[in-house]
């Protein structure tokens, strides 16, 4: 997804922006599109909680299956928004995908998007099969159960530790899709590999097949413990972009577990030299390989998302 661009798509369905002064014959089939819920920059929480009451009154909303919640205020505050929607759980009892936070950049940067705790609404809505969020700041979960979740993506600039740990200790049995943005330590993002380490083991994810930890400033660190991580034998995509990536986390990845079961490879976003770059082409013939956004490292190297 983009952090300049609206999303058009989501859990499959055409995204429509709810809004209050459309005619009630001209709104969609509550079921037929993701609804997307956001107010203007310069409009506060109060007026997204207005829209968000009209919401409730005007569509059928036990028949919605896919859920935004957008820019919610100058504020840039989820807390309030979050928790209406968790005490409104009864009225969506057909929700099964949820993304809090679609927030573009030019509204708040990544960095600035205050979340919370975002436990309640796993807690809320059992049947959630797709759970997103954006923003890592006041980020907050728990160690979940859950065997309706397939896919989990946190977008951040940085994520918490305490986060990392909880997906890490989560019951997922069914969980196909995990991408965690990790960021920088700046901006909260101050997980080791050590706090990556339940995941990597894969126990409690027997069924992941997309496996993205990605955007780190340690991104050399995790290339090292990947190598040898039991879960990349069932990976079908392992996504390593975003972050400073350099020879040798790519050497790591060459010297580790065999990788030509992948159906793709994404280390967009890197600092590998040109012979590294070939070295990884022809150890992995078979894989798609997303070598894009080749950085020239100067002082310091950057990851591509962090404020």
């Amino acid at each position: 997804m983009s952090l300049s661009e609206h999303c058009a798509e989501f859990a499959g369905l055409r995204v429509v922006d709810f809004t209050d002064e459309t005619p009630g014959p001209d709104l969609p089939p509550a079921a037929s599109v993701a609804w997307r819920i956001r107010v203007g920059w310069n409009e506060s929480t109060s007026r997204y909680l207005e829209k968000f009451e009209r919401f409730l009154e005007r569509v059928d909303v036990s028949r919605v299956s896919a859920l935004i919640i957008g820019y919610c205020g100058g504020g840039y505050e989820l807390d309030k928004p979050v928790a209406r929607l968790a005490a409104a759980a009864d009225r969506f009892p057909d929700l099964r995908a949820l993304f809090v936070g679609e927030i573009l950049a030019e509204e708040a940067e990544i960095s600035w998007i205050m979340q919370t705790d975002v436990t309640p609404l796993l807690a809320a809505f059992p049947l959630l099969e797709r759970f997103e969020v954006r923003g890592g700041s006041e980020l907050e979960l728990s160690p979940v159960k859950s065997t309706a979740l397939r896919v989990l993506r946190m977008e951040t600039g940085g994520l918490p530790r305490e986060v990392v740990r909880a997906v890490g200790e989560s019951d997922l049995p069914n969980l196909e899709h995990l991408e965690l943005w990790l960021g920088v330590a700046e901006y909260g993002g101050d997980a080791t590999v050590a706090d990556l380490a339940p995941i990597l083991a894969g126990e409690r994810l027997p069924s992941l097949r997309y496996l993205g930890l990605e955007d780190s400033e340690i991104q050399d660190e995790i290339a090292t413990a990947v190598a040898g991580a039991p879960v990349v034998a069932r990976l079908e995509t392992l996504s390593l972009p975003m972050g400073t990536l350099g020879d040798e986390g790519a050497e790591a990845l060459l010297s580790g577990q065999p990788l030509t079961h992948l159906k793709k490879l994404d280390l967009s976003h890197h600092f590998l030299s040109d012979e590294m770059t070939q070295r990884i082409r022809a150890a992995l013939p078979g894989v798609e390989i997303d070598l894009r956004g080749a950085q020239v490292e100067d002082e310091w190297r950057y990851v591509a998302v962090s404020e």
